[in-house]
């Protein structure tokens, strides 16, 4: 039998090789938010609201900001920590930083590079 019609199945076997490879484990056990952010995560609905803030295993949003995570997330402690890439409502553009997922009791804090704190958020019923 020839190699040549095995070839796109080896190609395509390796693909979705490469593709579990990098999958990333879920790390939370379910998502993390103030009262909006939780609507949100329940409904899929926009509130409007300009008081919402909400963690999930893709990334951390708010009001006018999407974080999305870069992979690995990284365990440290109790806590995760991971570069991410955001998008601001209005810029138009993207921007690489850092942040910090910090446990505080049952609830998460999201600690920016730069300083700024998200939270406590909450797990979302």
């Amino acid at each position: 039998m020839p190699l040549v019609p095995r070839l796109p199945v080896l190609l395509v076997a390796s693909l979705a090789m490469t593709g579990l490879v990098h999958a990333q484990e879920k790390f939370l056990d379910g998502a993390y938010g103030n009262k909006d952010g939780c609507a949100y995560a329940n409904s899929n609905e926009a509130m409007g609201s300009e008081d919402f803030f909400l963690l999930t295993d893709e990334g951390v949003t708010s009001a006018a900001t999407y974080c999305g995570f870069k992979r690995p997330v990284t365990k440290k402690g109790d806590s995760f920590a991971s570069a991410v890439t955001c998008a601001e409502e209005g810029d138009g553009g993207e921007m690489d930083t850092k942040l910090e997922i910090q446990r505080a009791g049952n609830d998460y804090v999201i600690v920016f590079e730069d300083g700024m704190r998200w939270g406590p958020l909450k797990k979302c019923k």
